[in-house]
């Protein structure tokens, strides 16, 4: 038997804590890993289960765990010991385990899936009454994500989650006290609740945003049953109207406390750079009420949108700063503020515990902000002790409690993304790490390609359900974030302890804290423009399963390639020409876009984005589409990075939502647009951006000519006085008659019949006979002039209409009544992107 070197390591260390780094590993201990995944399950299950269910389960584990524990006690101090090895006792205990953490789960989850079912509010909700309630809010307000619904833009509302304490219908004069958990709905009637939502003059912000935590309103509003089934809440509070919430009592003094530092870091960030200033909060209290749509739909494209998300990492940071350099905390020679002020590891500890109970209360104790100071401190216990083998069981333990206190994270996707990724950290980051570092990796580059790699591995699966995409960009952009993460985070942080007692000092950090904020955006936005950033994938539990196969083959393969470095080289570079996508590689690759194209159509779903090409990474955009993604991913595809004008046609949102993907990254040298500005609320939207990018706004009229290169075009409509009363912004749409070399082409925007008729009449009806292409109006619906479509007679006809769209666009009787004139039918819902070539008898059209 050899003996154990480690008390003479220690005895030559010549130190009373013995030597700097005594510490072994040893084989992970996941004795506790059973029990969490088994009350982890189980809580998931017992949540809606019939309460018969989860009584009978929970006597019967119960009943199940004692008699092994009683059969161990027996063979232990029986004949029967002789014969019965430890293996078998250790494994009776573990099984005992299990059934106990099950039962508890059982139990748990029953009484909080009771309390969701029971009292008069779930039944108030299925009658859909309209109640009078008393409320205490359980979260802070939040807006909608903006939400293309036809052609208009769903109207922002405000959710807040809350506990309905008090509930009568209305017209009932006794009421019924309760503790229900319920998800409000506050219809703030307006486009935007930052402008305009709730506020009784229309102007300024919603006062419903406003609102602390725990504060207690008295409400009049519809219940009504919520989306999904076994969700933590029991209804859906639909509040309407604009009036200001009245209310009964305020918040409680933790959540002013927070409340003040919360606005007093937004006041500090008030003068930064628009990303700077949406970033910044959201990066330390996980506030992101700035956060533009755009903005956000980077970060998750890049798989970045856990910097947005209050996590653990934001404590483990925190914790760091006070105890000095990971894996040092328990050493001698341990750095940081700490031991510099003669703090002892105790006083250490007690310290950092109300740094993280600071934590907790500034950015609300909600499940989300609980879970992250859980896995965030089991994290930092790993990284500060230098003991891994002790964190595993650190994290399972803390996964059983967790979910003993709050079953519904058993459902959660944010849970099981913490886990998965705090696990990866602690099992395949510390092997990856060393490998990279057998290889010759800088010892810092390899312990940040292993942890982002080892987390990227485990959450894909996860975030492939949620997003039905997969990033290629991810580990590159999470390298290249998290070196600006921690002094943009430390800066933050510094600045909300500071605002409420020195603005201006909480102004000078903010300002120093912009460099690192506004890096983190430039990388999520250059990601997410690449084209070949993220693949689409099927996203259920069996495309979570076919991510997680064809990753375990990719790292089988990497295995293999790592002996043949330039085989390596080989397929990092075929990996970066597959995301960068070069438009001369793609096309000879692909096809796409066909060499000479004059016109193209995109396919942005239920609505319009067509390209006039200009010239050589130049083009005539018309109209943006409803999806900033998919009209941005159809120019990068074009090669266009230079619009000399951009035509809307009209304001409706299935035209005008996707602009800020067709500014991205390209230089517009105006915008023109009908002059009848309705939907109000889209138009100042178009404004809006057209101002923060310094980019020109006119009004077409009809009559105006122009030209660019080989292209040149006509406005056909409106007059310069829109005809008497037009029926909707449809009929106030910019109507071109387009030249490109001998290519004709009519674009008719959304024109309904009456705006078509005026056309046929009009005297620039002659030059419209027999054109070579037609973008056909308001995405081929039934509502056509016939006699505008025998005078066009177009060869090639193109609609532009999303697959499965609820208006039944293209209409049947409009495909007949062209084909009968002799055209050529084409539309993205079935053949995707189009584009024109050629021109006379040589015109054509590829699919992309």
């Amino acid at each position: 038997m050899n003996a154990s070197p480690r008390p003479a390591i220690h005895a030559a260390s010549a130190h009373p804590l013995g030597a700097a780094h005594p510490r072994q590993e040893g084989p992970a201990d996941l004795r506790l890993v059973p029990p969490a995944l088994a009350a982890w399950a189980t809580a998931a299950l017992a949540l809606d289960a019939p309460p018969g269910w989860v009584t009978g389960s929970s006597l019967v584990c119960l009943a199940a765990a004692v008699v092994l524990l009683l059969s161990r006690g027996r063979r232990r101090h029986g004949r029967a010991a002789a014969r019965v090895g430890p293996v078998t006792a250790t494994w009776c205990v573990s099984a005992a385990a299990v059934l106990l953490a099950a039962a508890a789960a059982a139990i748990s989850a029953g009484l909080h899936g009771a309390d969701v079912r029971r009292g008069p509010v779930p039944e108030f909700a299925r009658r859909f009454a309209t109640v009078t309630a008393e409320v205490e809010l359980t979260s802070d307000p939040r807006l909608t994500r903006p939400r293309v619904s036809g052609d208009h833009m769903a109207p922002a509302s405000v959710l807040i989650e809350a506990e309905v304490r008090r509930v009568e219908r209305v017209g009932d004069s006794v009421g019924a006290l309760t503790r229900t958990p319920v998800l409000m709905l506050v219809n703030t009637g307006g486009g935007d609740g930052r402008r305009s939502g709730g506020s009784p003059t229309g102007s300024g912000p919603s006062p419903w945003l406003s609102l602390l935590p725990s504060t207690r309103l008295r409400v009049t509003a519809r219940l009504a049953p919520p989306v999904r089934g076994g969700d933590r809440v029991a209804a859906v509070l639909r509040v309407r109207g604009r009036a200001a919430p009245e209310v009964v009592a305020g918040p409680s003094g933790p959540q002013r406390l927070a409340g003040r530092l919360r606005a007093g870091l937004r006041a500090a960030t008030d003068g930064l750079p628009a990303d700077a200033r949406a970033l910044l909060p959201g990066l330390v209290v996980g506030d992101t009420s700035r956060i533009t749509p755009e903005l956000d739909e980077a970060f998750k494209e890049t798989d970045l949108a856990h910097v947005l998300a209050v996590s653990g990492s934001n404590l483990t940071i925190l914790l760091a700063l006070l105890l000095g350099p990971p894996g040092l905390a328990q050493r001698a020679e341990r750095r940081g503020p700490a031991p510099v002020l003669g703090l002892s590891l105790r006083a250490t500890a007690v310290l950092a515990g109300v740094l993280t109970v600071g934590f907790v209360v500034v950015c609300r104790p909600d499940p989300s902000v609980l879970r992250a100071a859980a896995c965030g401190a089991v994290a930092l216990l790993a990284l500060a002790t230098g003991r891994r083998r002790s964190l595993l069981p650190a994290l399972a333990a803390t996964v059983l409690l967790l979910v003993l206190y709050d079953p519904w994270l058993a459902r959660s996707y944010g849970f099981l993304l913490s886990v998965l990724a705090t696990g990866a950290l602690l099992t395949l980051a510390p092997r990856w790490t060393e490998s990279l570092r057998r290889r010759r990796v800088p010892a810092r580059l390899a312990e940040a390609l292993g942890a982002a790699a080892a987390a990227q591995v485990l959450c894909a699966p996860v975030v492939a359900v949620l997003s039905a995409r997969v990033s290629l960009v991810a580990v590159p952009c999470n390298l290249l974030a998290e070196a600006a993460v921690a002094p943009a985070t430390v800066l933050g942080f510094a600045a909300l302890a500071a605002a409420p007692v020195a603005m201006p000092v909480a102004k000078a950090l903010a300002w120093c804290a912009r460099w690192p904020a506004g890096w983190i955006a430039d990388v999520a936005r250059t990601g997410a423009s690449l084209p070949g950033g993220g693949v689409d994938w099927p996203g259920s539990w069996f495309g979570a399963l076919l991510l997680a196969l064809v990753t375990l083959a990719v790292l089988t393969a990497g295995r293999l390639l790592l002996r043949r470095p330039w085989l390596c080289g080989v397929c990092g570079g075929l990996l970066l020409l597959a995301v960068v996508r070069p438009p001369p590689l793609t096309r000879v690759i692909t096809g796409w876009p066909p060499p000479g194209w004059r016109y193209a159509m995109c396919d942005v779903g239920q609505g319009d984005a067509t390209v006039l090409a200009a010239g050589p990474g130049a083009g005539v955009v018309v109209d943006a589409g409803p999806d900033p993604r998919r009209v941005d991913q159809c120019l990068r595809a074009l090669g266009v990075t230079r619009i000399p004008l951009l035509v809307l046609t009209h304001f409706h949102a299935d035209h005008v939502a996707g602009l800020t993907g067709v500014l991205r990254g390209r230089s517009v040298g105006g915008i023109e647009t009908t002059g009848y500005e309705e939907p109000a609320d889209q138009a100042e939207f178009v404004r809006r951006e057209a101002a923060a990018h310094g980019i020109p706004l006119t009004h077409a009229v009809a009559g105006e000519e122009r030209r660019t290169g080989g292209l040149a075009w006509q406005v056909l409509w409106p007059p310069p006085r829109p005809f008497p009363d037009p029926d909707g912004p449809n009929d106030a749409s910019v109507t071109l008659y387009v030249r490109s070399g001998g290519l004709r082409l009519l674009l008719l925007g959304d024109l309904e019949p009456p705006a078509q008729e005026a056309l046929s009449r009009s005297p620039a009806v002659a030059r419209l006979a027999r054109v070579d292409v037609l973008k056909v109006a308001h995405h081929g619906s039934a509502y056509q002039d016939p006699d505008l479509i025998r005078v066009v007679a177009p060869r090639l006809a193109l609609i532009s209409c999303g697959a499965g769209n609820p208006y039944g666009h293209p209409a049947p009787h409009t495909l007949a009544a062209l084909r009968a004139e002799g055209a050529m039918v084409l539309r993205t819902d079935r053949d995707g992107a189009l584009a024109v070539t050629g021109e006379g008898t040589s015109l054509g059209v590829a699919l992309e």
